[in-house]
């Protein structure tokens, strides 16, 4: 049976409940679900264990359309986290024991209250990651960013698919590697990636095709070398990600009859020694409106963390509410335990 298409004019592309109902159509894939692989596995369930990322998703505005965005950013989105989610979002953090709070978007620094989560974050002594696509920080009305991030000791995740401009920017497109080595040149200059400096910049490698990263370690070192020896630049880590099979990369996958293909290989990669540092474990997703969610992931398919009265808003959560919770799976999650593992925090084994 043919596999039905997603993509339609205009954005946004497919809802979540039809991406959702691809992802789990027995009928249609020889896969077996991410629940019975686990079961192969002696694991009945995935449970939370204790929480040490607040990860917000402040929504969908931003000044470039990726053709991997799980997403679905882009200039003419008008998604955007409110003045007074956002205050609840540090309320949250305030009464909660979590260290890391991360924040992606979108662009998440086109968010009105980007700055100032920033800045009670940092008061209340908590590490603050800020998911940067790089060219924001050259556009108009941002070029103070850079220096705003260091004096903030911001911790910078920055996307660069590729060391190869033409690579980086089939994915990205025309004209984004070149914004993406002058921005970290400036972060560099401003203490980035130096020896000494307490300014951290790691970089984000997810493919350009249908493969799975490669080993993590081994590709830092080439990735390191190769944009120390083209353009001068530094940085301190490589993350691989897996390109997952939601949203515009989902619609692309269908479009060109691969996603069976690509869900197969997923299958396969299963590896049993990531389960127990899948990101679901340790990390909450918060959507722009302010309800929460295992992972970004099932944020983007609307797979929200529910209790007896409905879905929980940050402002009712406590870090006890999340405490040895079940986890809510669906096939997407096979592109987080395939192979090495991907997390927002690059591979899970070595």
């Amino acid at each position: 049976m043919k596999l039905p298409t997603l993509h339609r004019t205009g954005n946004p592309l497919a809802s979540p409940t039809a991406q959702l109902q691809v992802l789990q159509d027995r009928q249609r894939s020889p896969v077996p679900s991410f629940s019975d692989k686990l079961a192969q596995q002696g694991v009945s369930q995935l449970y939370r264990k204790k929480l040490t990322t607040l990860q917000i998703n402040v929504g969908k505005v931003c000044n470039q359309t990726c053709t991997h965005c799980h997403v679905d950013a882009g200039p003419d989105r008008r998604e955007s986290m409110t003045f007074e989610t956002a205050s609840q979002v540090i309320g949250f953090l305030e009464r909660s024991a979590v260290k890391t709070f991360d924040i992606t978007g979108g662009a998440p620094e086109m968010n009105p209250s980007f700055r100032m989560m920033v800045q009670e974050a940092r008061n209340l002594d908590k590490r603050v990651i800020d998911r940067c696509n790089l060219t924001i920080l050259l556009a108009n009305g941002f070029t103070d960013l850079p220096d705003f991030l260091a004096e903030h000791q911001v911790t910078i995740v920055a996307s660069l698919p590729c060391y190869l401009e033409e690579n980086c920017d089939a994915q990205r497109g025309t004209g984004v590697f070149a914004k993406s080595i002058e921005a970290i040149r400036r972060l560099n200059r401003l203490g980035y990636a130096q020896q000494h400096s307490n300014l951290h910049l790691d970089l984000v490698y997810n493919p350009t095709g249908l493969g799975l990263p490669p080993q993590q370690q081994k590709l830092e070192a080439s990735y390191k070398a190769e944009l120390d020896a083209r353009y001068g630049i530094q940085f301190n880590n490589l993350l691989t990600i897996t390109n997952m099979p939601v949203s515009r990369f989902l619609d692309d996958l269908l479009r060109r009859g691969k996603y069976q293909e690509y869900l197969e290989k997923l299958s396969d990669s299963f590896n049993p020694g990531t389960i127990d540092n899948l990101m679901c474990r340790s990390l909450l997703s918060v959507d722009w409106n302010g309800f929460i969610y295992d992972c970004d992931f099932n944020q983007m398919l609307d797979l929200a963390i529910a209790a007896d009265e409905g879905r929980v808003h940050i402002s009712q959560l406590t870090d006890d509410l999340l405490w040895d919770r079940a986890i809510r799976t669906a096939n997407h999650c096979y592109g987080c335990s395939a192979g090495c593992g991907s997390s927002c925090g690059g591979s899970l084994v070595g």
